[in-house]
């Protein structure tokens, strides 16, 4: 008997994490497993944790807690959108509020770069329009890929290099700990 199966069609995309509210080293590792256990998405890579301060829209707010940053590899059989709708769910079951544009919070997923045509839409904008001045997305963006491309910008460890925001390591274990094995 011949068996039909469809063949899933998985496609890169890169995924930054960041929170500056709680346990936020918790908060980065319960999120890597929750997008590894949606449907359609495998966590392929994650960078190690840094830290950064707080960014607000008028710059650098010191009196703000600190983030802790990574950045994660993902193939997704799912499109960018269903993929969005999937970073929102977590972010509210890990107990994001947005309040505030730029606020701070126990957790923010922003989808980076996803393969597949450049998506410009109200809800998302591929790449992330700001990822490419973002020492906190691109140090460990680099970090775990040091070959990665920024669609329209570069090599990402080039853009790493050239940010003058303040990125420090984070001891910590590996993220890669949280996904399923």
């Amino acid at each position: 008997m011949i068996r039909e199966e469809r063949m899933r069609v998985e496609l890169p995309a890169v995924i930054a994490l960041g929170s500056n509210l709680g346990d936020r080293e918790q908060a980065l590792r319960d999120a890597v497993h929750a997008i590894d256990a949606l449907p359609g998405v495998v966590v392929s890579a994650a960078s190690e944790i840094v830290e950064s301060p707080a960014l607000k829209p008028d710059g650098v707010d010191e009196s703000a807690p600190s983030y802790l940053n990574a950045v994660i590899a993902v193939r997704s059989a799912v499109s960018p959108e269903q993929l969005l709708d999937g970073l929102n769910e977590i972010e509210q079951r890990l107990g994001r509020v947005r309040t505030e544009r730029w606020g701070d919070r126990t957790i923010d997923l922003d989808i980076i770069t996803a393969a597949g045509p450049h998506e410009n839409s109200e809800r998302l904008t591929l790449p992330h329009p700001r990822a490419w001045q973002r020492g906190f997305v691109l140090v460990p963006w680099a970090q775990m890929n040091p070959g990665a491309q920024l669609p329209g910008h570069g090599p990402v460890a080039e853009l790493a290099a050239a940010t003058s925001d303040v990125v420090l390591p984070y001891p910590a274990a590996p993220l890669m700990a949280a996904v399923r094995t």
